[in-house]
This record gives C-alpha cells, structure tokens and sequence, in this order.
C-alpha cells in the first residue's frame, strides 16, 4: 500500500473539528491526498479512538538551554532567573548538545512539527541540520547599554551567518528561516532597535512580551525589580528615560516593518496595551500573534497569562514552551493541559487552532504545516483520552506519521 487512509471519532483540520465519517487520505511520506467519506474510502481504513489533527507548532522554544533542566528553582520571579541564566548557563559544549538532541527527540516524540527557537549562538545548528523539525530560528539580540550595541549587534550577525550558511543545504524540505529579533523590551538599547529594524520587513519577529509586573514598572517609572537586576549585573541605566507607558506602547511602534510580530508571554498585556497594538497592525498592515507559554509563566513567576482577555479582545493566539530551563517538558499538549484546567470554557476545537494553524500562520508555514490541506505535509497526530471534548491529564498524543 502506497498511501493511507485514516479515520477517528474525530477529525480536526487545523481550524475546524469534523465529527462526520470523514477519511483522511496521505501518501506514505505523509501528504495530504484527500478527504472522502468512509463510503468511498474503500478498505484498509486505520479507524482510531480520539482526534486526528495535523502535527503540534512550537512557537517559541529556547533549544540551547535544554542543558539547564531542573538547575533553576521555581518561583524566583523573572529578573532572579535572568541573573541564573547568565550565571549558570555555561557548560561543556559536549554536554549542551547531548541535551539539545534530547530535547528535540522529545519535542518529535511530543508532536511538534516546527519550531520557532531563540538562538543566541549557534549550538543548535548541528542538530537542526539533521532536518528533523522544521525552525524559524530567531537569532537573538540584545544590550541594554549604548556602547555595546554594535558589538551586539555584529554579533547577531556572525550566528545568523553562521545559520544561513550551515541551513542552506542541509535540510531538505523542511523549512528553516533565519532572522534577527530583539530578546526583550527591558534588554535593547534605542541605538540597537535602530540596527536590527532594518531586517524586519518580510520576517517575523519574536520578543518577549509583559512577563512580569517590573517590565512595566520599569518603563512607567524607572524603578523596580529590573534596576536591582541592572545593578548586579553591574549595567548602568542613566542613558534611560522612563516613558511613563507600559512596556508595550513604548517599544511596539518599533515593530512596524516586520510581516509578523510574535509577542511572547504576554502575561501582564492589559486592554489598553491590546487596544495599541490592534491599532498599531491595522496601521501597518502587519499581523500579530500573541503566543501562550503558561507552564513556563506558573514556573517563573507563579502566573499565567491573561487569556480570557485575549480572547475577548479576538487575538491570535499561539503556543510555546518556552526552555527547559523554565519548564518541566517541551510539550505542546502539556501547555494546552494547563489552559484547559485552569480555563475550561475553552472549546477544544480553539485550543487545537492555537496549538496548530495558528503556530503555522505565525511562523509562515502554513504552505506545509498547521492543516490538513491537500498537497501539504502538516504530520498526522492523535489525541486519545479526552473527556467529554475536553483535554485532561490523562490526554495522550501519539504521532501517526
């Protein structure tokens, strides 16, 4: 047999959850061939208990931290993990790549498909060019201080050169973008902004967006937990001049030239901050995609997003998982576990948008991965053990192809 054919209680194509007879038909490789109903289907029809849908996206991953698992306590709040991270995150490269290969072992195993992951060196290219998952690699910048934003920024430079030339033949069809984008608000100096806004237009730009109350102090006032943290990292601040607006409205202007803005975290985003950027895509003619690591946010800072906002307000909502050194597991359904216990009003047929189409549209994907569109190879998965079309603790996912 050439091709397969498959059917379950369920079907769900990237945006909408079929509950007819429907065959989902694909080649060996996993294209998508057609869809028919189970009377034309013929024989040799692979019937599943559950829901079919097309493979998970990871839309926000650290890879190169895999090696830090479990070294960072839970609960030390944003800027005490920040200072670890820059502390503790060096070790033998042997050991950081024995790590990455698991952990993107275990982000296959999981279901994830593709993958935008945050690089600030190039650690990770010698498994991404094995071309197991596709990857929308955001090389990562960032310098709070003036002086040092060329060097920086000519950094950013050398490990995005260093992925163009290590991806460009090595990994076949899978899809493997490159670009720079600003690691936070609170971490890139006004004269950096101005380096790096230049290679925005066509590309999406991931930053990290509101994840703690002193993100916006800082910006509002210039006080709080950040300025304690500038100060043990020895980083002066007197070149900044609060905005007296959140974090958001002050830097998201400067986003305008990307196709796609990929907000992340997102966890003290209030109305107002939504009402701004709304107005600020429609403006520019952009998208914007508000991406969800709630297990990350419970991990750090003991919170989650503000997720019935973001839904009342219609944001496109995306799902990471941030690095394993903020989280227990590099699994989509394991964020999609969390919302749905702490939110259960939440329809299945959302979640797994968010966990799939919407992953896809924000990384530009969606011409291979995030629905089960003919002549795409979106990855065939199945969830098992939903409960009344609600995702529980005993939800498995099995990946089929």
């Amino acid at each position: 047999m050439n091709y397969h054919k498959f059917s379950a209680d369920q079907i769900f194509t990237g945006t909408s959850l079929l509950t007819d007879q429907s065959v989902l038909i694909t080649d060996q490789k996993g294209t998508i061939l057609d869809f028919v109903s189970a009377e034309d289907a013929g024989d040799d029809i692979q019937h599943h208990e559950g829901v079919l849908l097309p493979g998970f996206v990871n839309a926000h991953c650290h890879l190169e931290l895999s090696h830090m698992r479990g070294l960072i306590p839970e609960h030390t709040g944003l800027a005490d993990f920040i200072l670890k991270i820059v502390g503790e995150r060096h070790f033998p490269e042997e050991e950081i790549l024995v790590a990455i290969a698991k952990a993107e072992a275990e982000m296959i195993a999981n279901g994830i498909v593709a993958v935008g992951d945050i690089s600030n060196n190039s650690l990770s290219l010698a498994q991404k060019q094995l071309g197991q998952l596709a990857y929308y690699n955001f090389i990562e910048v960032s310098g709070w201080k003036p002086e040092i934003a060329t060097p920086r920024y000519e950094n950013g430079l050398q490990v995005l050169a260093a992925f163009e030339a290590g991806l460009a033949t090595k990994t076949g069809t899978k899809r493997s973008a490159i670009t720079l984008s600003p690691h936070a608000p609170y971490s890139v100096s006004e004269q950096l902004w101005a380096m790096i806004q230049p290679g925005f237009p066509g590309n999406t730009i991931s930053i990290h967006n509101q994840e703690t109350p002193a993100e916006n102090e800082l910006f509002k006032t210039g006080t709080g937990d950040f300025v304690r943290m500038y100060r043990a990292m020895h980083i002066d601040q007197s070149h900044f001049e609060p905005t007296g607006k959140s974090s958001l409205q002050s830097y998201f202007p400067k986003m305008a030239g990307a196709k796609n803005i990929l907000t992340v975290h997102n966890s003290l985003t209030d109305p107002a901050d939504i009402v701004f950027a709304n107005a600020q895509v429609a403006a520019a003619g952009n998208h914007l995609f508000w991406c969800l690591c709630p297990n990350a946010n419970l991990y750090i800072e003991n919170n989650l997003p503000p997720i019935e906002l973001l839904r009342r307000y219609n944001c496109t909502i995306a799902i990471g998982t941030d690095s394993l050194a903020s989280n227990h597991s590099l699994s989509v359904l394991d964020e999609l576990k969390t919302i749905a216990a702490h939110f259960p009003e939440i329809p299945l047929e959302e979640l797994l948008q968010w966990a799939t189409y919407n992953g896809a549209a924000a990384l530009q994907m969606t011409d291979q991965l995030g629905s089960f569109e003919k002549g795409r190879k979106p990855g065939v998965l199945l969830l098992s053990g939903i409960d009344n079309e609600t995702i529980v603790g005993l939800t498995k996912v099995t990946r089929l192809i």
